[in-house]
């Protein structure tokens, strides 16, 4: 396949796409679907961005569900509703995602909670009941939204990172599961980006990583990277040369610096 090749998706499902990395994606696929279905909270902002795709190509057929994914009965019925209507995604991108950055003694354990339930739960319940029709087609692919911090034991941030090293060693998992069915299975591992998710996430008086401005990368060209490492079926993406570039460092670097360098993340 050459470098100006697209795929073209028949049905495509994207969760947290009410704004941020979800509705980036949604813009970028917007001439290569026949269908999105478009999965949040935030009605409003659904319906704008139904409207805005409408506008932007006619022939979409595009599906809003609005959607707590935090509770196991709002997924049962988005699946049901998905099933009674015939929706066959052959492109699943499971990007809604919470974050809270605080030391967890200090957390709310209502947050802590809904934050697992969206980041793992959810993304595992949506996968487990897709995933019977695309090996049905024999074909499909999954976009898992994970995060570089997967990568890490962090502190402040120790169950957000803990639940994205769930997401990506299960995408790496479910990849060899179901290579045979020509299914891709793709983890993105962004580093920071700017979106509603960092302004929630983070306290005001939080710690700041040092030179975190410059491994920024623009949610476009996350979104840009992590479909062309779909098309091609990389395993993992990892957005922006700086950020690739630290995903090696770890991967070269010994446990005890590891624990070394978080060490120094910790707030008095």
């Amino acid at each position: 396949m050459s470098e100006c090749d697209e795929s073209f998706y028949d049905s495509v499902l994207i969760t947290g796409a009410s704004g941020g990395i979800g509705e980036e994606f949604a813009r970028q696929l917007v001439f290569r679907c026949r269908q999105m279905i478009l999965v949040a909270r935030r009605e409003d902002r659904l319906i704008d961005l139904a409207a805005e795709l409408r506008r932007e190509n006619p022939g979409l057929e595009v599906v809003i569900f609005v959607v707590d994914l935090t509770f196991s009965d709002e997924r049962e019925k988005l699946l049901r509703e998905l099933l009674n209507d015939g929706v066959n995604p052959d492109l699943l991108i499971n990007n809604a995602g919470m974050g809270d950055y605080r030391r967890v003694a200090d957390s709310e354990w209502d947050k802590t909670d809904d934050m697992m339930q969206v980041n793992m739960t959810a993304l595992t319940h949506l996968t487990h009941s897709l995933v019977p029709q695309m090996r049905e087609r024999g074909s499909g692919a999954i976009l898992n939204v994970s995060s570089l911090a997967s990568l890490l034991a962090m502190p402040e941030f120790a169950v957000y990172a803990a639940t994205k090293a769930y997401v990506t060693s299960f995408s790496e998992a479910l990849r060899l599961e179901l290579k045979a069915d020509n299914i891709s299975v793709m983890a993105l591992c962004p580093g920071p980006v700017r979106t509603e998710f960092g302004s929630v996430a983070m306290p005001a008086d939080a710690k700041e990583l040092p030179g975190r401005d410059a491994f920024y990368v623009d949610k476009s060209d996350v979104v840009s990277q992590a479909l062309t490492g779909l098309r091609r079926q990389k395993a993992r993406v990892y957005p922006g040369w700086k950020v690739r570039l630290v995903a090696a460092g770890i991967s070269l670097l010994p446990l005890a610096a590891i624990r070394l360098l978080m060490s120094r993340r910790v707030s008095d």
